[in-house]
């Protein structure tokens, strides 16, 4: 079985095929070209330069391009690096596709679809129900296939969905605890805070991000989209203004995008969970890549830290 590439230690050799998914151009102190190639299979990423490169390099490894290389694992300031040796372009001869190269959610989409749907159905509130399923209706295919983030948390196919799914069962959790939540406004918060990302970002493979998102971002273009379905159904009321500032607040500060801090308990609940699956999956995807003992590479996201496995949770997995 062949090794995924986020399991490769230092110093090991790496040979096969792997997916690009970005290509940047960059200028060395030598003056030379060259690319920075993130290079990805079904398990992770690896960052890669390709030193003296061309114009032809630039149009052959290009995003979303298949290669086939060698190279060398090391370590560039606590991060893993791979030295290459050896690439070039896969041909149809290869017999390789961009599907093989993925990571997916460990959900399938009928089973996220049902989830979600069941949530939908507990909602009480006409005017909230009625607003959450026609956006969702609308964007449900790029919902159902789209990552959550470009980088850092689900940053893999179905994404979206499944860290959606995550909250809202974390959400039920906490209402039992809190019982003074409303459920409608938390459960359509959490569906829609997202949701957004289907006009961000350019698609479930080799993500980037669109002209809307870069001048926009998917705060303000689901704010909009609320507003636009409460038009189309003929809705007024105050749901219409909460729900666009519980999207509004997500993020909860401005430096971390949000225009308004939350203001209700349903924005404030929002936030948090949505902060803590995120991290959450940062944490296990980059535990999952180390043995007992062993600490992680440097997450940037998580505070530029190195998590540590300790060695007892490997002696009671092997029981």
């Amino acid at each position: 079985m062949k090794k995924g590439l986020a399991f490769y230690k230092v110093g090991e050799i790496v040979d096969g095929f792997f997916l690009i998914k970005s290509s940047v151009k960059g200028t060395a102190s030598n003056g030379k070209p060259f690319l920075t190639l993130i290079l990805q299979d079904t398990t992770g990423d690896v960052e890669a330069k390709l030193w003296d490169s061309s114009p032809e390099d630039e149009e052959l490894y290009a995003a979303q391009a298949i290669v086939k290389l060698a190279g060398e694992m090391g370590n560039y300031r606590g991060k893993m690096q791979l030295k290459l040796k050896a690439i070039r372009p896969a041909t149809e001869l290869d017999g390789v596709k961009i599907s093989d190269f993925l990571e997916t959610a460990p959900l399938s989409q009928d089973a996220m679809v049902e989830t979600i749907t069941k949530y939908i159905f507990e909602m009480k509130n006409p005017n909230i129900q009625r607003i959450t399923r026609h956006l969702l209706k609308k964007h449900q295919a790029e919902f159902l296939e789209y990552p959550a983030a470009v980088k850092n948390h689900h940053e893999f196919v179905s994404g979206l969905a499944f860290h959606v799914v995550s909250m809202l069962d974390m959400a039920k959790a906490f209402s039992k605890l809190y019982p003074s939540l409303d459920t409608d406004l938390l459960y359509s918060g959490i569906i829609l805070h997202d949701l957004g990302k289907v006009i961000e970002l350019s698609g479930p493979v080799a993500a980037s991000y669109t002209l809307e998102g870069k001048l926009l971002g998917h705060i303000t273009i689901m704010v909009n989209e609320i507003g636009k379905a409460a038009d189309e159904l003929e809705i007024e009321g105050e749901e219409v203004t909460v729900l666009q500032h519980l999207v509004l607040s997500h993020h909860s500060k401005p430096e971390w995008g949000s225009p308004k801090a939350p203001l209700i308990r349903e924005a404030e609940i929002l936030h948090m969970i949505d902060n803590f699956d995120a991290r959450m999956n940062m944490m296990d995807r980059a535990l999952e890549k180390v043995q007992p003992g062993e600490f992680t590479d440097k997450q940037f996201a998580l505070e530029n830290r190195s998590l540590y496995k300790p060695l007892f949770q490997g002696e009671f997995a092997k029981n």
